[in-house]
């Protein structure tokens, strides 16, 4: 059988790095992409250990002509994953519209960009995979973290009609959902995270971080969103979404069977026993 070919974005670092090594690890032939090549010697040291081989390719999603180059150079591409993205966490009126739009360039205009790239070639083939690395805030709207949010409902939006349009083509499309992983994110998304003591929006704030608390107290390992990406291209069972993480499964079903409205109600004057109690209703999630 043909060695399959995988162009991973954003892989300096965090989930993209170990799906790259989890991937090379199956049997891959891994194409490592990240914006700064001086970034590599993390994946790399980590190939070693691994015993793995993957090379590495300059790849800016943000930049058109960066993608086209990477993917030119590449040549075959069989699985596109579109990992690559940035976070933060502060509430919309005190995000710069430029950090908001930022963060859309990145998650989903940059997934946009690599898709445009490899599209043409998986379509004349009849075969082929885009992996698209979501988020359970993809699937709810998390206050404090709106930009991410937004991008990554953009992105789900994506995934879902996408799926549809190249079903006939053999092209098979994904959305995994992960949610709080024990990654380097949080460090990665330090300058655009904003919490103030003082500030009106502090019991907002102080909620959504106590959300990341709780998440990474259940301690989903990176290397679980790897195992899901593998599974969810190689499994004759196809299926579009794939939530990795209990936090992840439980807003998933919550969202499924409790109405917005329940949600938005929470933002209102409730005491932290009462919001924790429901938030417990509606997901499963214990906050502490």
């Amino acid at each position: 059988m043909t060695t399959k070919t995988a162009l991973i974005t954003g892989t300096s670092s965090g989930l993209g790095l170990t799906t790259a090594i989890g991937m090379a690890n199956r049997g891959y032939k891994v194409f490592a992409a990240m914006r700064n090549l001086n970034k590599q010697e993390r994946l790399m040291q980590a190939a070693e250990e691994a015993g793995v081989n993957i090379e590495t390719v300059e790849l800016d999603v943000s930049d058109t002509e960066s993608v086209t180059t990477a993917v030119e150079k590449i040549g075959h591409v069989d699985i596109l994953v579109n990992n690559a993205g940035i976070g933060g966490a502060t509430p919309l009126e005190l995000v710069p519209l430029e950090e908001h739009q930022q963060m859309f360039d990145t998650n989903y205009f940059g997934a946009v960009r690599c898709i445009h790239a490899v599209l043409p070639q998986m379509r004349e083939r009849g075969s082929g995979s885009i992996v698209n690395i979501t988020s359970v805030l993809g699937l709810m709207a998390m206050p404090n973290q709106i930009p991410y949010s937004a991008s990554k409902w953009a992105l789900e939006c994506l995934g879902e009609a996408l799926a549809h349009e190249l079903h006939s083509f053999g092209i098979r499309v994904v959305n995994i959902e992960p949610g709080v992983v024990l990654t380097n994110i949080f460090e990665n998304s330090a300058e655009q995270t904003r919490y103030d003591k003082t500030s009106p929006y502090r019991q907002v704030m102080r909620r959504n971080s106590k959300f990341f608390t709780s998440g990474q107290r259940l301690g989903t390992p990176a290397e679980s969103v790897t195992e899901a990406v593998i599974e969810s291209i190689e499994t004759e069972d196809y299926r579009l979404r794939w939530p990795v993480g209990q936090d992840a499964q439980g807003v998933n079903e919550g969202r499924a069977t409790h109405p917005a409205d329940e949600w938005v109600a929470m933002g209102g004057d409730l005491t932290d026993e009462h919001f924790n109690a429901r938030y417990h209703a509606l997901f499963g999630i214990e906050l502490s």
